[in-house]
């Protein structure tokens, strides 16, 4: 990436996403979503990916934008068209994120603050360090949502949930976010990668078109009625039954073998 925010893995059918700013918390920074937004481009041609996954470098997940060079911004004459130009592609970039066609997974090793929650929230699975603290905290600098915690926080865990992390900016332990639903799993600080690693092993046994189209169905089914959200399924359904992978799943079963996938 061409502003050297990220570190990136390519394991094949995983792709691992350090963010590698860890002398300003992984914040998030202009040339840090340029690199995001390309990394995004480039991925979306990789359909023999079955996951991607998210972790920061040093002892934050993401703190955030980068309050510094945010403040720089809005200084100018033209402060708040700048702020809002960063913002909406602060947007669009998270947006990518989390339309992204296979599973994506936050690897959470530390503190994961506002546009860090922000990036989370985007993420399908959430895997975190015990250590690690989560929260909105927008309001701890009179600041208010812009990158979706106002909107996906709710949808996670419920609005009150919600608004009592977004209210107090308090930073809660991974463990109270587990028995709120927004995290899958707590792991002991040195097994995050490898419980990790485990997580996106499982996937790559799976077929990736199946896993793109199950993504599919189930974001599609929240923003849905519930009778178009079924129908919506059983369109899907139909037209996986036409796919290679559907078939070589049913032959391997027949055979008692372990299944071949290509992704088509």
């Amino acid at each position: 990436m061409d502003n050297g925010t990220l570190i990136v893995d390519d394991r094949a059918t995983s792709v691992w996403v350090t963010l590698n700013r860890p002398d300003k918390m992984n914040s998030i920074s202009a040339g840090m979503l340029a690199d995001l937004e390309n990394l995004m481009a480039l991925l979306a041609a990789r359909r023999e990916l079955r996951a991607l996954v998210f972790t920061g470098a040093g002892r934050a997940f993401c703190a955030g934008v980068d309050l510094k060079a945010a403040q720089e911004r809005v200084s100018g004459d033209d402060g708040p068209a700048a702020n809002a130009a960063f913002l909406e592609r602060l947007r669009d970039v998270l947006v990518k994120v989390e339309r992204f066609p296979r599973p994506v997974i936050a690897a959470v090793n530390g503190l994961a603050l506002a546009g860090g929650l922000e990036l989370v929230l985007c993420c399908d699975l959430v895997v975190a360090a015990e250590s690690a603290r989560l929260g909105d905290a927008h309001a701890n600098y009179g600041l208010v949502p812009g990158g979706g915690s106002s909107v996906r926080l709710p949808r996670k865990v419920g609005p009150n949930r919600a608004k009592q992390l977004i209210f107090s900016g308090d930073f809660l332990p991974a463990a109270t976010l587990a028995e709120w639903g927004l995290v899958n799993r707590v792991v002991a600080d040195a097994e995050l990668l490898n419980a990790t690693a485990e997580m996106v092993e499982r996937l790559a046994g799976r077929s990736p078109v199946g896993l793109e189209r199950m993504k599919r169905m189930v974001d599609n089914g929240l923003e849905q009625p519930l009778d178009a959200a079924l129908s919506y399924e059983l369109a899907l359904n139909a037209l996986h039954a036409r796919s290679a992978d559907r078939a070589e799943g049913l032959a391997a079963f027949n055979e008692k073998r372990t299944p071949r996938f290509t992704g088509r």
